[in-house]
């Protein structure tokens, strides 16, 4: 009986499990996935809870309904990654988990103790995040009864999970204070890394004429230091100070800690491997999924979900001694909520930045890319359905792991 041992329930992790419970011999394989936490978070949905649109019942569910049967779940941290003896040993019952082949999945995480004034006095009072459940919380309990001033969003670090969700909140913020009449009360900024509102030039123009029109105030290359609650403002590295009134963070992220304690990650705790493969630079019966993993694209579900069909694809070939032919081309697509019920859409990969055009059908769409519509609202909309009933359980979903042409023009 061989063993496949997946780290992590979230959704690169849960996705590979189903997937691989239905094509793996039960006779053959055996299929075990650990995570610490019972409670699956609709992540996407965290942007939305701040102003209203989806409460807590809308983004959480339990990990085990997610599960297929045949394969076992244990919920437990998870202390130690052994390679050398292909075992993990983990906090319950101080058991050691062994393995033929490892799946790490154990995702990105938000540490806003690595900017120093931020996780302080002033954390969830003036200082807010949304990308955790009990942040999104916070911030939609302080925005119900504020009455204005200077919000500043601030991206501290780069890499962050779904990179264009800092926009998405920013347009909603534009709208949500429109429709409680203090918009003329409210200065929005975003200060970011990056040179623009985004990384591909195509996308980054277009955002950034969305930002202006909303009159919102953009400030690039910013690299915060530090966070001086006291006189609230953030003080970039080359002294530039923005002053706040209410501070909204996406604050460092790093995938887990024991990834770093089990020397199997980079400086940022993530997975080095085959950015076509996502075998292991190190070990060749490791491979990481979703977020875990250090690929130059996006940490976003999309990327989980085309990566997961191709690794799919090549774990079947690897395991029979073949090589895995399947390439991932960085495929990643992403709704961009632009407030006042409208969305924008952008597909692209490690090669091709966002193009205008009609998705998924040629000449039909119905989305389209690069273009702001009120279709694009209602695709971002019905995907937390997909998410809970298609994507999450492993089905085939209506679009291709890899990236189409079709559909788009230069």
């Amino acid at each position: 009986m061989k063993k496949l041992l997946i780290l992590g329930a979230g959704t690169a992790g849960t996705m590979v499990a189903n997937k691989l419970s239905h094509v793996l011999s039960r006779d053959e394989w055996q299929i075990t996935i650990v995570d610490q936490n019972e409670t699956h978070y609709y992540q996407p949905g965290f942007l939305f809870m701040p102003f209203g649109i989806y409460g807590e019942n809308d983004v959480i569910k339990p990990k085990r309904d997610f599960i297929p049967p045949g394969v076992e779940m244990i919920m437990s941290e998870i202390e130690l990654v052994e390679p050398a003896e292909n075992r993990v040993r983990i906090a319950k019952d101080n058991r050691y988990l062994y393995y033929d082949f490892l799946i790490i999945a154990t995702g990105t995480h938000p540490r806003p103790e690595e900017t120093p004034g931020l996780n302080d006095k002033e954390w969830r009072e003036s200082i807010h995040d949304f990308y955790t459940y009990e942040g999104a919380k916070a911030l939609a309990k302080k925005l119900r009864t504020w009455e204005g001033g200077r919000l500043v969003l601030s991206v501290l670090e780069l890499p962050y999970k779904c990179p264009v969700a800092p926009l998405e909140f920013i347009f909603l913020a534009d709208w949500f204070f429109h429709e409680r009449g203090i918009r003329d009360k409210v200065e929005l900024t975003l200060a970011t890394p990056l040179p623009g509102a985004f990384t591909k030039p195509r996308a980054a123009s277009l955002l950034g004429d969305t930002l202006d029109n909303k009159n919102v105030h953009l400030v690039p290359e910013f690299y915060p230091e530090q966070v001086d609650p006291d006189n609230k403002v953030i003080v970039a590295y080359d002294e530039r100070e923005i002053p706040y009134d209410l501070l909204v963070v996406v604050p460092v992220n790093m995938g887990a800690e024991v990834i770093g304690r089990s020397g199997l990650g980079n400086e940022m705790n993530y997975v080095p491997v085959d950015k076509h493969n996502f075998l292991s630079t190190q070990y060749d019966n490791i491979f990481a999924l979703g977020d875990a993993a250090n690929l130059p694209t996006s940490k976003a579900g999309s990327v989980a979900h085309f990566a997961a069909e191709v690794f799919v694809e090549n774990f079947l070939r690897y395991i029979e001694g073949q090589p895995m032919t399947a390439q991932f081309d960085g495929h990643a697509n992403c709704f961009i909520e632009s407030g006042f019920g409208k969305g924008i859409l952008i597909d692209f990969n490690y090669d091709v930045e966002p193009l205008p055009g009609k998705y998924p059908l040629p000449g039909v769409g119905p989305f389209s890319l690069l273009q702001e519509s009120e279709m694009n609202h209602w695709g971002k909309m019905m995907f937390r359905w997909m998410y809970w009933n298609i994507l999450l359980k492993g089905k085939e979903m209506p679009v291709t792991a890899h990236m189409s042409m079709a559909g788009k023009w230069n």
